[in-house]
């Protein structure tokens, strides 16, 4: 039995659906391989060859904070304007979009932009760190204003809370460069993924059952606590591919020093959005500000320091509809 999930559920989303997905995923005869350990350290080998830059911020990366544009200032809510800070709840770790530095910051693209925003409407912005399942919850109390943590914008969720969409993401594989590795055929392959993400639970799964449908051999799929743990078992030749969100596997890319390469396009994509109140006019604030950060360049100045031009929208959106 193959448990079918929604088309994209990034990592956000499949976490609260652990214990359910775990089950299903015994189910598809695929061969899953456990590793225990939350950093790359744990796959690496003696002579270094995991992932660069560990915990850190990109190489030549310099903080974006452009200046106070008035007429977007003005369309700030009066109490939120009075304060003078733009509060946000986050939960990391979700690298590349928010995790800690190693000084205990909370880092990343997502934080980048919306400090970036927050700026533009005349804002410090305030990060509050909290359990992911308590943030919508704080937005509708007014503990935070937005939430920054890697919300994908669906249907359900816009029911309570609007969402101004600021990245495209989907899953994407990743092969040792200069390999040939084709996710539409990756039957008898071993494939890295982290733990109780939909690349575990339903992409990889999905896949290695169609492969046994086939009559085929199974997907080998080893699983690791975190990501960076999946792209290093793919560095060190333990695995042949690694499937992730996509920005999490253009980070992984990115610090591989050149030993890791996408393959594939990127699939089931859905648009990451920060929520705020529903009918809040806060949304069209922050539209109007990301609009100004896309026409400025600054926007793609922030991606690119994260290596995620991929993912980059080509204008503002609030749940989905470009702002009127």
């Amino acid at each position: 039995m193959h448990m079918i999930l929604p088309k994209f559920l990034s990592k956000r989303q499949a976490v609260g659906l652990a214990a359910l997905l775990t089950s299903a995923t015994l189910l598809t005869g695929c061969v899953t391989n456990s590793e225990g350990g939350s950093s790359s350290s744990d796959s690496a080998s003696a002579d270094g060859s995991e992932l660069s830059n560990e915990g850190g911020l990109p190489s030549g990366w310099t903080e974006i904070k452009p200046a106070k544009v008035d007429s977007i200032a003005a369309m700030v809510p009066a109490d939120i304007a009075a304060d003078g800070t733009l509060t946000v709840g986050s939960n990391p770790p979700f690298a590349p979009a928010e995790f800690k530095d190693p000084q205990g910051n909370i880092i990343g693209f997502d934080i980048d932009l919306a400090r970036a925003v927050a700026s533009i409407m005349g804002l410090e912005l305030k990060v509050n760190e909290q359990d992911f399942s308590l943030i919508l919850p704080a937005v509708s109390g007014g503990t935070d204003e937005m939430g920054v943590s890697g919300f994908t914008d669906n249907e359900e969720r816009r029911q309570n809370y609007d969402f101004v969409n600021y990245f495209n993401a989907g899953i994407q594989w990743a092969q040792p460069t200069g390999k040939s590795v084709n996710p539409d055929d990756a039957c008898g392959l071993t494939v890295a993924v982290q733990r109780t993400t939909v690349s575990e639970t339903d992409d990889v799964a999905g896949r290695s059952q169609k492969c046994q449908d086939e009559g085929k051999s199974a997907i080998n799929v080893l699983a690791f606590d975190s990501s960076d743990a999946a792209a290093n078992a793919v560095i060190l030749g333990r695995a042949d591919a690694v499937s992730a969100d996509s920005p999490v596997t253009a980070w992984a890319v990115e610090r591989s020093n050149n030993r890791l390469e996408t393959t594939g396009e990127i699939f089931d994509a859905a648009h990451y959005g920060w929520p705020v109140k529903k009918g809040s006019e806060l949304s069209k604030a922050v539209a109007a500000a990301l609009q100004q950060l896309i026409d400025s360049g600054d926007y793609a100045k922030i991606l690119n320091q994260w290596g995620l031009q991929e993912g980059a929208v080509t204008e503002a959106m609030i749940n989905g509809q470009p702002v009127k």
